[in-house]
Parts: C-alpha cells; structure tokens; sequence
C-alpha cells in the first residue's frame, strides 16, 4: 500500500486543457472516488496515474517515488477497466494466474495467490469456468481478482460497475466496499455515478470542466457543497434551487416563498455566519434538499427556522416509504419527500414545513456558496 500524491498536474490534448492544475493527496489505505460528468476528466487523470497517458506539465508520486517517466508496468499499480478484459479461451484460474506467469513468479505462490484472492473475492468454486460461464458479476469478481493478486501498492478502478444491471450495482458496491475493508489498500475510482462516490468513498473529487470542484468526505460535500455545481451534482433526488431576494421585514432578515398567486410566505434566515445583510435587496439562489421540505417535523415550536407553507400540489412520485411531491415556489418546480399518509392529490392544496436552517444560498453570479471565500 502507498501514498498518491497529483501536483499541479496540467494535461493538454492538442491545443486543449483537458486538466487544469490538478491537486490531489491520497492516504495510504484510502478509497477515493473521482466522480463527475462525461468529459470532465476523471478518466483521463486515471490513465495519467496509471502510465497510460503523458502528463503536460505537474508531477505524480507513488509513495516517495516520482512517477512521471515510470512506465505503466512498473508503477506497481493494478487497473481494473469497465470491460472485464478476460481471456476468453482460458478458465478462471488461468486468467487469475496469466499476470504472475508472465512475471515469472514459482509456481506454487502463484497457486497460494489465486486460493488466497478466490477466498477473498468468493469465487473458489468458479475457478474451473470460462468467462462465457460466468455472469456479469461474477466476471467483474474476476477481473477484481486478476488485480489483486499482483498485491499493488495502488489500485485504479476506471467505471468498473457501469456495464451491470441496477442490481448488481448494488451488490457489486458491497462487495468492492467489504473487500477495501479487508485488504485495505489504496483505491482510485473512477465513476460518473454520485451514489456510487456517496457509498463507496472515504473522500470524493467532485471534478467539471477539468477542475477538481470540491474533494472532501461524502457527507462534507452533501451537507456544505462549494458551489452550485456540486450541490446539484451530489445528492438523489438532486437539491432544489429556488430563486429568492433576501429582504428585511420588521426587525428580521429573510425571503419570500411564493406558492400561488394568492398565497406568500416570509422565511426568517437566522444565518449570522452567511452575513445576509450584506445581501439585502440583492437576488440568490436558495439550495434545500427534499427532505427538508416535508408534511411535519416534531420540533417546530421549538425550532424558529422551521416554517409551514401552504402550496398547490403540482405532482406525485410514490416511491414507498416516502412520496415524492412538485410544487411550486417563485415559479420555480420544487421536490419535496414527505410521509405518503399526508399526501393530498394533485391540484389540492397542502401544508408543508420547510426547514431552513440546513438551507444554502449562492451567489447567482459566480455560483459560488456564500459564506466560502
């Protein structure tokens, strides 16, 4: 297991930026996800990592050691890629052993490798099939463990989930999650799936346009997103943005939620951190996420910032245990989770309580969160 440390890593494809002054530290033994959408990228900062790409400019240390002019073999990394890349005329075993045999390792500790890594990944009784045998998640075991048993300082997983039904995603995060649990090394992961980053990650890069946007821990980036983009990004269902104008009415600092034409609700903000007097008059952009507008928190004569509304029900998304429900809020379509027994149809009007004290507010200009310099 080693450290991974990016440096102001720049890398052009021509005349274009693809990463722009890259920083990334990486802790022995730690999982961190790379997660953002098509062509921010993620990918391409993996295969710079792993030798398969020039860096432009910048430097990439594996441990102490300065990788940039190591080739990909001797990096002492595994790479795990979205297809499972087994051979197809040989059976589990040889596909786990080719690797070492190439590498000339006796055979008999090639034979305590693959018992040891079948054993870990659960695939014992598979050894003596081929892949055309195999379902998706049991390839996608193999291919984990033709990775693990070179035993690398670091291992790269480039959207290793994206080729298995829903379920199995599922299932297949547990697995990759109880394995970094056991063997504790440390794993790069590339992914455009941000449940996936939320479930998997001891910290997430949230990366756009080339940049690293935000890296922090998954609650970190859900509970204080940097700005706009990560907000919307992290989070199912995504965060509600609803336009507002901070203003002042009596004594108290606030925003108005319009529902109807009828009906208008004034929201203290007791923020004194966000410093919103500065912002008086002036239009932002309020983030709050679903669950904080819902049919009734228990704490609401005790909680000043918690808030009944009165809206239009626009739309319903039963789920199960909770009900999805649109409204409307400054012309703005707004989700809402709430107890499915409370629920009115749509068209009817319901009450709802919004609780702002978790509620963000950026700045429509720069995108950026007040409150972050």
């Amino acid at each position: 297991m080693a450290s991974l440390t990016v440096t102001n890593i720049i890398k052009n494809f021509g005349t274009t930026e693809v990463l722009k002054r890259i920083f990334l530290n990486v802790n022995h033994g730690e999982f961190i996800v790379l997660v953002g959408p098509s062509g921010c990228g993620k990918s391409t900062l993996l295969n710079l990592i792993a030798g398969l790409e020039t860096i432009t400019s910048g430097e990439i240390k594996i441990g102490e050691n300065v990788v940039n002019e190591v080739r990909p073999k001797d990096r002492d990394i595994a790479m795990v890629f979205q297809s499972y890349a087994l051979y197809p005329n040989m059976n589990v075993r040889k596909n786990l052993a080719f690797g070492l045999e190439t590498r000339k390792v006796p055979k008999e500790q090639i034979n305590e490798t693959i018992d040891r890594v079948a054993n870990i990944l659960q695939i014992s009784e598979l050894l003596n099939r081929k892949p055309a045998q195999l379902s998706g998640g049991q390839r996608q075991r193999v291919a984990m463990g033709r990775a693990l048993a070179r035993d690398p300082a670091i291992f790269l997983f480039d959207e290793p989930l994206s080729n298995l039904d829903a379920k199995l995603r599922v299932e297949m995060r547990l697995e990759i999650k109880m394995l970094h649990q056991r063997i504790k090394t440390t794993i790069v992961y590339v992914t455009h799936d941000q449940i996936e980053a939320m479930t998997l990650a001891d910290r997430i890069a949230i990366m756009k346009d080339g940049i690293i946007q935000q890296f922090d821990t998954p609650q970190q980036v859900y509970d204080n997103p940097s700005n706009l983009f990560v907000a919307g990004f992290i989070g199912s269902p995504a965060m509600n943005f609803i336009p507002c104008e901070i203003i002042k009415k009596d004594k108290y600092i606030g925003v108005n939620f319009k529902t109807s034409k009828e009906r208008s609700s004034f929201l203290t903000i007791e923020r004194p951190d966000l410093k919103l007097d500065k912002w008086l008059g002036k239009k932002v952009i309020l983030g709050i996420r679903p669950e904080q507008i819902a049919s009734g928190f228990h704490e609401q004569e005790k909680n000043p910032q918690i808030h009944e509304i009165e809206c239009i029900v626009q739309v319903l998304e039963p789920t199960g245990p909770d009900t999805l429900v649109f409204i409307l809020i400054n012309g703005t379509k707004v989700l809402c989770r709430v107890n499915p027994k409370t629920v009115k149809l749509p068209g009817e009007t319901m009450k709802l309580m919004v609780d702002v004290s978790k509620a963000l507010f950026f700045d429509p200009e720069t995108e950026r969160k007040l409150g972050v310099l």
